[in-house]
C-alpha cells in the first residue's frame, strides 16, 4: 500500500546486511551440496567451494538447493497465464483501472508515478510454458485481445510472466539445510503476500537459526521454524487459489463475485479477510489457553516508545507492565539474550497483561493477565524453550 518496490526493498535489506557484516557473492551458482554432523559444504559452478554450519535455500521456486536436498515440492500446476509490464502511455484511462473483467480475460491499469504504470492481463484460455520468452509485443497483444486497446504502451522498465501454479516444499528442514521464501513455497503473487510471506519465513527462521549458532539453544529449536511457518504458506496457496478462481469471466463465477461482494459488506468478515491477506492474524502454536500466546505483539505506545522500536535489536523482550514482583533477578540468567523493560502502555491500549515475553519476531511466548501474579516457573520454562538454556551465574572470587 506504501507503493515500495521490491527492488528498492531489496537494497535496503543488502545495505543494512552489510552494516551487520553479512557479505553477498553475485552471481555464485550452487553445483552441489553434502552435509555432515558438523556443517554443509556447498559446491559452485566455478569450482569452488564454500563450507558453513547451516545453509538456508532462498533461491526461488527453482530452487536447486531444494533439488539437491531431495525435498519434494507437491501442488498444483498452472491454469492460466498473467502478464505485467512497468511501462510508459501515452493515451492512459482517466482513473486507474483495476482487475475489470471482460470476455477474453482480465486486465488492471495502475499509476505507479509520472509517466509510469503497471499493466497486468490474465488469460484463463491458454497456459505459457515457464521458458517462453517475455516482450512487450506478447503484453501489447495480451492487451488488446481483453480489452480493445495497448493505451499508447511503450518504453517498458519491467516485463514478466507467471501464472497460478501452486506448491509448497514437504519440508522446510533436513539436517542442516532449510528453505525460506520462494524456495519453500510458490502460488499466484496475490496482495503481495509471496513477498510478505517470505520475509516473515526469514524473521522467523533467523532469530532462531542465530541462537543455535552461537550456542545458546539447541538444535531442536530449528524444528520449530517448519512447524510454524508450514502451515503459513499452505493457507497463503489456499487463499490465492481462491482469489485466482474469482478473477474468471464466466457466467458463474460472476454470480460468486456477488454474493462474496455482499458479504464483504459485513465488518467481520472484512477484517477476517484483512488480517488473512495481511497475515497479522497468525497464532503459533503455543503451550497454554491464553489467546495472546503466539499472536504478534501489537506496536503500542509505551509513553516512552513503541513496542516494535524495542525489537530492532533483535533480542526477546520482557515487558513488566505491572511491577509484581520484581522479575530482574529470574531473567538474569538470559540477560545476554532477553530485555527486560519496565514499562505502562499508554491510556486506552486495552492491553490486559501484567507481563509479556515477546520472542524476537515480535510474537508472544508468555504472558501474564492483567490482575494476576507472574508464574515464575511458567516464564523460566518459555525463556529455556525459546531462548535456551539460562547462563549459570558467576561465582563470586573464592567460591568452589
Amino acid at each position: 500500500m506504501l507503493v515500495i518496490l521490491q527492488s528498492e526493498v531489496e537494497r535496503l535489506l543488502a545495505e543494512r546486511a552489510a552494516e551487520i557484516g553479512g557479505r553477498l557473492r553475485r552471481g555464485a551458482e550452487v553445483a552441489g551440496l553434502t552435509q555432515d554432523e558438523t556443517g554443509v559444504t556447498v559446491e559452485l559452478a566455478d569450482g569452488s567451494h564454500v563450507r558453513a554450519g547451516y545453509l538456508v535455500g532462498c533461491d526461488g521456486g527453482r530452487s536447486t538447493v531444494r533439488g539437491l536436498a531431495g525435498i519434494g515440492f507437491p501442488g498444483t500446476s498452472a491454469t492460466m497465464t498473467a502478464l505485467l509490464g512497468d511501462v510508459e502511455l501515452t493515451e492512459p484511462p482517466a482513473d486507474g483501472i483495476f482487475q475489470e473483467r471482460r470476455e477474453h480475460g482480465s486486465f488492471s491499469v495502475m499509476s505507479w508515478g509520472p509517466d509510469w504504470y503497471r499493466v497486468l492481463t490474465n488469460e484463463f484460455d491458454h497456459v505459457a510454458g515457464r521458458d517462453e520468452p517475455m516482450t512487450l509485443e506478447i503484453l501489447r497483444k495480451s492487451l488488446l485481445k481483453i480489452a480493445g486497446t495497448d493505451f499508447g504502451m511503450h518504453s517498458p522498465r519491467w516485463l514478466s510472466r507467471h501464472g497460478d501454479a501452486a506448491r509448497q516444499a514437504d519440508r522446510y528442514r533436513v539436517g542442516r539445510v532449510l528453505l525460506a521464501g520462494d524456495a519453500a513455497h510458490i502460488h499466484f503473487p496475490a496482495g503481495g503476500q509471496g513477498l510478505n510471506t517470505g520475509v516473515q519465513d526469514a524473521v522467523n527462521l533467523g532469530w532462531k537459526l542465530a541462537a543455535v549458532v552461537r550456542g545458546q539453544a539447541p538444535d531442536l529449536l530449528l524444528d520449530t521454524y517448519h512447524a510454524e511457518r508450514h502451515p503459513v504458506a499452505a493457507r497463503v496457496l489456499h487463499n490465492t487459489r481462491a482469489q485466482t478462481a474469482l478473477w474468471r469471466v464466466d457466467d458463474h463465477t460472476s454470480a460468486l463475485r456477488e454474493v462474496l461482494g455482499d458479504l464483504i459488506g459485513i465488518d467481520e468478515v472484512r477484517l477476517r479477510l484483512a488480517g488473512m491477506i495481511t497475515a497479522t492474524d497468525l497464532r503459533y502454536p503455543m503451550e497454554g489457553t491464553d489467546d495472546f500466546l503466539g499472536r504478534r505483539m501489537p506496536d503500542l505506545d509505551l509513553g516512552h516508545g513503541r513496542v516494535h522500536e524495542l525489537l530492532h535489536r533483535a533480542r526477546a523482550v520482557l515487558l513488566d507492565l505491572g511491577g509484581l514482583p520484581p522479575l530482574d533477578a529470574v531473567v538474569s540468567g538470559w540477560a545476554d539474550r532477553v530485555d527486560l523493560v519496565p514499562a505502562r502502555p499508554a491510556e486506552g491500549s486495552g492491553l490486559g497483561a501484567n507481563t509479556v515475553l515477546i520472542r524476537p519476531d515480535g510474537h508472544v511466548a508468555w504472558v501474564t493477565p492483567a490482575g494476576e501474579r507472574p508464574d515464575l516457573d511458567a516464564l523460566r520454562t518459555a525463556l529455556t524453550t525459546w531462548l535456551g538454556p539460562a547462563h549459570a551465574p558467576l561465582r563470586a572470587h573464592g567460591d568452589r
